[in-house]
């Protein structure tokens, strides 16, 4: 473990936190890389004499304890609750504090994935789901005003629209009411934006995205500064046994360290792309926060720090098939589900990733694509996607 002071990770910068917290030399070899410790249970000397607290690695793992740390470290946080993916993060956090009768607000452009969780399984349990425009602060404020809600979750920038939430001014409203606000904070990660800064209870991740950033690990994360919310987490993930594999951890910590370079990267990348698409006439509407053209870009602007993302949205001229042969026509973009590798990917959300809320407020354009936009040369990128636009006659 680090003597690399939580306390003191202040006073260093974000892309020092990711490389130096949770991260001393193994104190018996030396070795610079955090070791693997991939066991089920330990070794206890006398009953009950634990070393360094560690039982069974269900419960605690020193790999695991290095990824937690170095995460709140990187987030400014006193707490990192590391799980087996972004969705088993999201059900530990809710169930551990939500009972039926309870209700949450969530925005009508979220992950299909969360809102498939939420009205599948939180909703028969007796959970009350209500949907608002939650980048509208005067429909937060009338939602709150007439009902009770134990969290308001805010995705910012948003799966798939990339609309923008105000952070710091929906977590005053909240909080005036006693409700919490949850910020999935996966597609801006904590080099951009720093939501429990603004003001919000909680944040998740999706560790698998930008954290992870290879495409070659599931994950997710909880990160707070609330003491007994972080307990509550803990015991629940403890006794319901939703945690990372030791290796699974270790990629989380390599990715982590490289994750100011590569967020940047993305950003740049990203930003060049959309102000080429914005000018296509294969193109009906870009979605990206860091065009002037985007209605939330200056909360964006004010609220991420550093860039806007990798993340990009459009609606291809020529409905649902367009879209969809657009998207099946590159090459350097990998049609596929899943963001925030290194590599460039596309896909269509409405046959895709957000298939669950067809037929719901959250529904997307049927001709909508959604780029994850990789660190490779952009001009390759712009290039492929040029191919693309050829193939359907653009």
């Amino acid at each position: 473990m680090s003597n690399f002071d939580v306390n003191e990770t202040t006073t260093y910068g974000t892309a020092t936190r990711g490389i130096h917290a949770g991260q001393e030399p193994d104190p018996i070899t030396g070795a610079v890389s955090t070791p693997i410790y991939m066991t089920s249970t330990f070794k206890q000397d006398g009953v009950g004499g634990l070393r360094h607290g560690y039982d069974y690695s269900r419960s605690v793992n020193p790999t695991r304890d290095s990824f937690t740390e170095q995460l709140a470290a990187v987030e400014g946080a006193r707490h990192a609750v590391a799980f087996s993916s972004g969705l088993a993060a999201i059900d530990v956090l809710l169930r551990s504090t939500l009972k039926p009768g309870d209700a949450i607000l969530i925005g009508n452009d979220v992950y299909g994935g969360t809102y498939r969780l939420l009205a599948k399984v939180f909703v028969p349990w007796g959970v009350e789901l209500d949907v608002v425009d939650i980048t509208d602060p005067a429909a937060v404020n009338t939602a709150l005003a007439r009902k009770s809600y134990r969290y308001i979750w805010v995705e910012t920038p948003s799966n798939p629209l990339l609309n923008i939430t105000d952070i710091a001014l929906t977590a005053s409203l909240a909080h005036e009411h006693g409700t919490r606000v949850v910020v999935d904070n996966t597609f801006a990660s904590p080099i951009l934006q720093h939501p429990l800064t603004d003001g919000a209870d909680a944040v998740v991740y999706s560790t698998t995205k930008y954290i992870g950033g290879h495409s070659d690990v599931v994950g997710g994360a909880v990160v707070t500064n609330d003491d007994e919310l972080a307990q509550r987490v803990m015991f629940l993930q403890n006794a319901a046994g939703a945690v990372p594999s030791p290796f699974d951890s270790w990629l989380d910590i390599r990715g982590l360290k490289t994750l100011d370079l590569r967020v940047r990267k993305h950003s740049e990348n990203a930003m060049t792309i959309a102000h080429w698409l914005e000018g296509h006439a294969g193109v009906e509407r870009v979605w990206y926060p860091g065009l002037e053209s985007h209605p939330g870009h200056e909360v964006a602007e004010r609220q991420m720090h550093g860039g806007f993302g990798g993340m990009i949205s459009v609606e291809i001229t020529g409905g649902k098939e367009a879209a969809e042969r657009f998207a099946a026509s590159t090459r350097l973009f990998t049609l596929a589900e899943s963001l925030g590798g290194v590599e460039s990917l596309i896909e269509v959300p409405a046959a895709m990733t957000h298939m669950s809320v067809s037929g719901t407020a959250l529904e997307v354009p049927a001709n909508l694509v959604r780029l994850s936009v990789g660190i490779e040369d952009v001009d390759d990128l712009i290039g492929d996607l040029e191919g693309a636009f050829e193939a359907l006659g653009k």
